[in-house]
């Protein structure tokens, strides 16, 4: 029996490939913590929210709140081309651990930076974050498309993501409780930078770069990864990056637009929702960080049923790859787009209303991650790092520049017409996005993904079609493991 040889029936349901799941889950959930816990912090350090009057808070202008909102971002953009180079290079385990080791010491220094130098020392740190940051998502990427065989690409890449979700919760829930507690504003940075530290312990200790080089998997599991995933290993690590095949690919710039539109939209509410709930909707910390999170924990809970209907969907071959990428990708981005533009009309007496709103506008997003997030492994499985470091490099300038609008855009944060308009860009680059994505967007493999196919360039734009059609063969994933 070779290497590419298996017995399904000795394969374990659950095994090392599902530990590398639950690691980059978490993972996930610490370095979104790390990400976006300053939407809550900016809030509570100019409102002297904690019971701790020895808590100092600062009087920040709007446009500054902006920048300590975006500069996280700035680093971001930066580094997260080299982090797809780098995992490559070096591999994931090394790269993960760095990225995300630096931006847990960077945030347990926060407080006193602050203190030493205010608002500017506070956009230095989060900017160095960022820069840790940007290794890490092109990580994840490679990480899945290293562990998940075709066939569960689907299962463990929407269930490693939901960390990103259960992050969101914990980045406004916890945050929150931490900024109204005797530990104030300072608490948020400690706290998180700890959890962030205990992970990495955890990911050199049980981390692996490939199912080849794991050292306590069972060979049964070893043989089905490398059997569905690395028939071409060593022809594949002396591949060139085929950058003509990437940059004249149809489908690589609609996913693109997609994953800046959904950034675009999220990043809306993941870093001015604390400030939309104080400001118009006149809530407290303490209720603040309840409604905050609220919104995320429909997210995460969202995620898993989406999940369920997605494998249902599969395995019954009701629709394939690329129709369910573009019917999630829609629900995931049209949904909030509506629901924007009516929160934009909701008056500040009609708050339940409004709570109701915001909570399903972001509640229902979670429906990108099998929609688009995952489609840089469908294009190319062996350049997914490469693909996911040049999409995340876009979408964290778009991810920098949202704050910046809104803090041009919201001068009195208390004016409800001047969230309108926030509310309605970000509904209009929402609808926008998914209509370039339903049109040029496939789960199919790109020619390119194989150097030593002659072909690179991918469908062309003029048989684009705005459908979704039933599947009339197999999905990708059941074509590609017949094959295998």
């Amino acid at each position: 029996m070779t290497d590419t040889d298996v017995d399904l029936e000795k394969v374990p349901r659950l095994g090392l490939r599902h530990l590398q799941a639950l690691l980059l889950f978490l993972g996930l959930v610490v370095n979104t913590t790390l990400q976006l816990n300053v939407g809550v912090a900016v809030v509570a350090m100019t409102n002297a929210t904690s019971v701790n009057v020895d808590v100092p808070h600062y009087n920040w202008t709007e446009p500054e709140k902006s920048y300590v909102l975006s500069s996280f971002y700035w680093g971001s953009a930066l580094t997260q081309f080299a982090g797809g180079y780098l995992c490559k290079r070096f591999g994931v385990k090394l790269v993960l651990f760095l990225g995300s080791f630096g931006s847990a010491l960077l945030s347990s220094l926060t407080p006193h930076g602050i203190y030493l130098a205010g608002w500017r020392a506070y956009c230095s740190i989060r900017l160095m974050q960022g820069l840790c940051h940007g290794l890490t998502l092109p990580c994840i990427h490679q990480h899945l498309a290293n562990w998940a065989p075709v066939v569960e690409r689907t299962r463990l890449g929407a269930f490693a993501y939901t960390g990103f979700d259960c992050g969101n919760v914990l980045a406004m829930y916890a945050a929150g409780m931490l900024a109204s507690s005797s530990w104030g504003w300072p608490g948020i940075s400690y706290v998180f930078g700890a959890v962030g530290l205990s992970w990495c312990m955890l990911w050199l200790l049980f981390g692996a770069n490939r199912a080849s080089e794991a050292p306590c998997i069972g060979r049964a599991e070893q043989r089905y990864i490398i059997g569905d995933l690395q028939r071409s290993l060593r022809r594949e690590r002396k591949m060139a990056i085929p950058w003509r095949g990437i940059f004249t690919s149809p489908p690589f710039y609609a996913l693109l637009c997609a994953r800046c539109a959904d950034t675009w939209g999220l990043a809306t509410m993941q870093t001015e929702l604390p400030a939309y709930l104080n400001g118009v909707l006149g809530l407290q910390m303490h209720s603040n960080a309840f409604f905050s999170a609220l919104p995320f924990l429909l997210m995460w809970a969202m995620c898993y049923v989406y999940l369920i209907i997605a494998d249902v969907l599969l395995q019954g071959r009701r629709l394939s790859l690329t129709a369910l990428r573009k019917t999630y990708n829609s629900i995931a981005l049209w949904t909030p787009a509506v629901i924007m533009m009516a929160l934009g009309f909701v008056e500040a007496s009609q708050k339940p209303l409004a709570l109701a709103l915001v909570t399903l506008s972001v509640g229902v997003s979670s429906a990108a991650t099998i929609g688009s997030e995952l489609n840089t492994i469908d294009l190319s499985p062996v350049h997914a790092s490469i693909l996911s470091g040049i999409l995340s490099t876009f979408t964290n300038l778009v991810a920098m520049l949202t704050p910046l609008v809104v803090g041009v855009l919201v001068q009195h944060p208390t004016e409800r017409s001047e969230w309108q308009i926030v509310f309605s860009i970000a509904a209009t680059v929402l609808f926008a996005g998914n209509i370039i994505y339903l049109i040029w967007g496939t789960a199919e493999t790109q020619p390119w993904n194989d150097n030593d196919t002659k072909s690179e360039a991918g469908s062309e734009f003029e048989d684009a079609k705005l459908e979704i059609a039933p599947m009339e063969t197999a999905p990708a994933y059941e074509k590609t493991r017949t094959a295998a």
